[in-house]
């Protein structure tokens, strides 16, 4: 099954938040949906420029999957000049990675953050490999992760306590289900929301709850 199946994905704005995989779930699906629909690629926060795709700071003309964002330090791309709304009406589907994460596997988020643009649809990366370890070690801004839930160890519990406190997600990845997936199918029994269990690296997709 494709990913964008899995995630039900919608046109129009979706925003990428959480860790553990964001950058290769929105590389999955620009891949998936450039086949059939026109496709953007940007950030709402910073970015490294995607190899596999043609990068620009402004669209103009045609295109089938592009990458657009302003330049800037450390060889990132930051927010597009132009507005979210006005890609919006230049393709099909906007995919907009919302969140940074330190390359943690998991993250909990200050006031200011996610940056999710007005509209837009919310897909949370949840990773795996984070579950059962000291959140010292596995989760961004992991204080304020103890603030929400009262725990020094990332348990399944404990990450869809916070998860739901925060609440910003229509539905969620659980990636690197090959790391512990026992406690992968916990968190997602644990969520109100659905969950799709998959393995990025390879391509997978797991199951769904």
């Amino acid at each position: 099954m494709e990913f964008a199946k899995a995630l039900n994905l919608q046109k129009g704005l979706t925003a990428i938040i959480g860790s553990g995989g964001k950058t290769s779930l929105m590389l999955h699906l620009a891949q998936e949906l450039s086949e059939r629909a026109r496709v953007i690629v940007t950030t709402s926060t910073h970015i490294f420029p995607p190899k596999e795709i043609p990068i620009t700071e402004e669209i103009q003309g045609d295109f089938s999957c592009i990458c657009v964002g302003t330049p800037c330090e450390n060889g990132k791309l930051t927010t597009p000049r132009q507005s979210f709304e006005e890609l919006k009406a230049l393709a099909d589907y906007v995919l907009i990675e919302a969140d940074g994460s330190k390359h943690l596997p998991l993250k909990a988020h200050l006031a200011h953050e996610p940056v999710i643009p007005d509209g837009a649809d919310v897909v949370c990366v949840v990773g795996a490999s984070g579950l059962d370890q000291p959140i010292c070690e596995t989760v961004h801004r992991f204080e304020r992760f103890f603030e929400l839930t009262g725990s020094e160890i990332a348990t399944p519990n404990a990450v869809a306590k916070a998860l739901q406190a925060e609440n910003f997600a229509r539905i969620y990845l659980i990636n690197q289900i090959d790391t512990n997936e026992n406690a992968a199918r916990l968190l997602a029994s644990l969520l109100p929301q659905k969950a799709v269990l998959s393995c990025l690296n390879k391509g997978e997709i797991i199951c769904s709850f």
